[in-house]
């Protein structure tokens, strides 16, 4: 997420309200680690006291969200005392030491926190104050959602965005990376270079109502519907995230949407059951996307705004390391942090996810294996695209890495993007799945079976 701090200051200008405070003493929990933001030095220094005489385990959250946005150097070395003392922890300024320690302790939200969030993030942008209300639902520990340093849509989506033929996609170099789609007979491409600075589109494809969400942070980009049972949900970039992936918001509810499970996670759509339908996506070269489908549309540079949208322009210093920019509880060192897997997930209750390493692929450009109850089998294309299909009873032994594949029979079957399709006429659907970097993936389903 692009990264972009306001100016402190502003919180200088701006008054606050403390709405849905459980109790007086919420209220004064809230005004006190306020104070430390926008109070002067004496009321800061109360503060401090309060804190310290009134101390409960599920201060820690707040402290470190107002040591990230305090701009006193003798406060916040006051508050990082304080934490020391009461929790027999010394990270002292090392505030993602102090995150990885909590997310790994017991949840003790302290019953003022959501208010809390919202108030010193209404701070910000209004809008946010709507998020964290204690009136709402929550899936997720609220103390993992960290703000990503914009305000709503500060990382603007493309909306309804122009379109150009891949003729007159003049600017796009053949080893340019894409994500390409195609939906009831409607092909696109995104380019990578472009989605980087904007991270989700929203669009109809193939007269359906999408949105492709690209999170740069965990190099996930995944395809949903965003119609579910009638209802079409506006979607947006929050400008939070939750163990460094992003959050959506909709329009409607300013409800959060988790990414990676296109599922609502606080707020009012909470436990209704809502999960968006995936669509499939691949990640892969211009030249090879161009060579299937001459007659794809193509994202056009005309977005509206100013970027640098050549290719690894964005994020060129995070996509070379290792290193995370926001830190999430635990890590799986069976992979390095940022190595692409090919990550699926199971219909029905009970079946594992299922990540497969993209290099593994590499190497077996032809693999079958199986999700949930469904067999399925993984073809590797020459710019090393993955495309998953159901295979139900097919054994597959050869395949051109293009788009003909032979199976145990010697029968041949065609790859298109919706289905392979045998010369005798039967059919194998698509199945979605995406790639992104093993952190992530991990991070939101860290129950998966991997394949390395």
């Amino acid at each position: 997420m692009h990264w972009r701090i306001f100016p402190l200051i502003s919180l200088l200008l701006v008054g606050w309200a403390v709405a849905n405070a459980a109790s007086a003493e919420d209220e004064r929990v809230i005004d006190s680690f306020m104070q430390l933001l926008v109070g002067d030095e004496k009321s800061a220094q109360e503060a401090i006291e309060y804190i310290d005489e009134h101390w409960h385990s599920g201060f820690v959250p707040m402290a470190l969200e107002t040591l990230s946005l305090s701009g006193s150097s003798a406060l916040n070395a006051g508050l990082v005392a304080l934490m020391e003392k009461k929790t027999d922890q010394t990270w002292g300024f090392e505030l993602s030491a102090w995150y990885q320690w909590l997310w790994n302790q017991p949840t003790t939200q302290h019953a003022a926190y959501a208010d809390f969030k919202s108030a010193v993030y209404s701070l910000i942008d209004p809008v946010f104050g709507g998020y964290f209300s204690s009136t709402g639902k929550a899936k997720i520990r609220l103390d993992e959602i960290r703000w990503g340093g914009v305000r709503q849509d500060g990382i603007p989506p493309l909306r309804n965005p122009v379109m150009v033929t891949a003729a007159e996609a003049d600017y796009l170099a053949g080893g340019d990376i894409v994500f390409g789609l195609e939906v009831n007979g409607d092909v696109r491409a995104y380019p990578k270079r472009i989605l980087a600075w904007h991270e989700m589109f929203v669009d109809r494809v193939g007269d359906v109502s999408v949105v492709g969400v690209y999170c740069t942070l965990c190099g996930s980009m995944i395809l949903y519907e965003t119609q579910y049972e009638g209802f079409n949900h506006e979607l947006g970039t929050s400008g939070f995230l939750y163990r460094s992936n992003k959050l959506m918001y909709d329009r409607a509810t300013q409800t959060l949407w988790s990414t990676l499970w296109g599922e609502p996670v606080v707020g009012p759509l909470v436990d209704q059951g809502i999960a968006l339908a995936r669509l499939s996506v691949v990640t892969t070269t211009w030249a090879e996307w161009q060579q299937r489908h001459p007659d794809s549309l193509v994202l056009s540079l005309d977005t509206g705004y100013e970027r640098d949208y050549s290719e690894g322009a964005a994020y060129r210093d995070y996509f070379a390391t290792d290193e995370l920019m926001f830190g999430v509880p635990k890590l799986d060192r069976r992979l390095n942090n940022k190595d692409e897997v090919l990550g699926l997930v199971a219909a029905g209750a009970g079946f594992a996810p299922l990540a497969l390493a993209s290099d593994f692929l590499k190497e077996a450009p032809l693999y079958h294996d199986s999700l949930g109850e469904q067999e399925i089998v993984v073809f590797t294309d020459r710019s090393g695209a993955h495309r998953v299909y159901e295979s139900s009873g097919v054994e597959f032994n050869d395949w051109d890495q293009s788009a003909s594949a032979v199976d145990t029979q010697g029968i041949r079957w065609t790859l298109t993007e919706a289905r392979i399709e045998s010369a005798d006429g039967r059919i194998r659907n698509r199945i979605p799945a995406h790639r992104a970097f093993w952190f992530g993936w991990y991070s939101a389903y860290p129950h998966s079976r991997l394949i390395f």
